[in-house]
């Protein structure tokens, strides 16, 4: 048991009427006690039944549990409770995308992005649903809502476009990009070792700190807006900036590639990143 939830489970023994409760069910979540953290909200929820952020705690261990239908029925709950909601739209945005349903999963997050501007979460899943749903017109010539078999499609081809983003940029050479979104997820782009595996979903979770890491160096030393770093090791270059979303464009490169060349190339793939995702703005 950790401290925070030692503490969080003392405070509410205390008092069973706090809305300590919601906190320890987060730190449960997030410790992946999802069975202890689900008896924790639901107890909670018997004193208050009418508090809508304990719905969405709800909610959210309902999801990582699996149980997406039990969870949008919460978060259905939660927008009664609060219409304005955001997190109840997105979480209801994110079922739906999984259920296939695409253009109610549009209609939950567009919302969302108008109500917080701000979660660059939500203009990521925003922007993937829309482009989903693009293609999965494109992939049904039109002819009403897509079917399963447009879905598919339209998958498929979102992820061998992801996949391909940069390779007209990098060509051949001894060097290769992703494009990693706010959550350290590899969004396009394609890692390779030089014995052919893909490592690059791997190579997103190592480097998720990396730009929380700048902002604070250029923070700290009052160096205003961050456009890029440079990181240079015995064997590779790898070259860093951001993207709109507070994404990530990542370049990496073998020591005999000139420094210039790998800083071009950066600018090309940020520029061909941004074009991207704005696509589908």
């Amino acid at each position: 048991m950790s401290d925070e939830v030692r503490r969080l489970s003392e405070e509410l023994a205390r008092d069973p009427s706090s809305l300590v409760f919601m906190q320890l069910g987060e730190a449960l979540r997030r410790a992946g006690q999802l069975d202890l953290g689900l008896k924790v909200a639901h107890r909670g929820l018997e004193r208050h039944a009418h508090n809508a952020d304990a719905h969405d705690l709800l909610a959210r261990i309902r999801v990582d549990r699996g149980e997406l239908q039990e969870a949008f029925d919460e978060w259905d709950m939660v927008l009664r409770l609060a219409p304005a909601h955001v997190g109840a739209r997105k979480g209801m945005g994110y079922v739906l995308f999984k259920q296939g349903k695409l253009a109610e999963a549009e209609k939950h997050l567009s919302t969302a992005a108008t109500h917080d501007r701000g979660d660059s979460s939500i203009a990521t899943a925003l922007r993937m649903v829309r482009r989903l749903l693009r293609y999965a017109h494109v992939a049904g010539h039109g002819n009403g809502a897509p079917g399963h078999a447009e879905l598919v499609a339209a998958q498929r081809r979102v992820e061998e476009e992801a996949r391909l983003l940069f390779a007209d940029i990098l060509g051949e050479g001894e060097h290769t990009a992703l494009l990693l979104n706010a959550d350290g997820l590899v969004a396009a782009g394609l890692y390779v070792t030089a014995d052919g595996e893909d490592v690059s979903q791997e190579v997103g979770a190592a480097l998720t700190g990396v730009r929380d890491e700048a902002l604070r160096a250029v923070r700290h030393l009052d160096l205003g807006v961050w456009k890029a770093v440079v990181y240079e090791t015995e064997l590779a270059t790898i070259a860093l900036a951001p993207a709109i979303d507070e994404s990530m464009v990542l370049v990496a490169a073998g020591r005999s590639v000139p420094l210039g060349f790998v800083r071009r190339v950066l600018d090309r793939c940020v520029q061909r990143a941004t074009t991207w995702l704005e696509e589908v703005a």
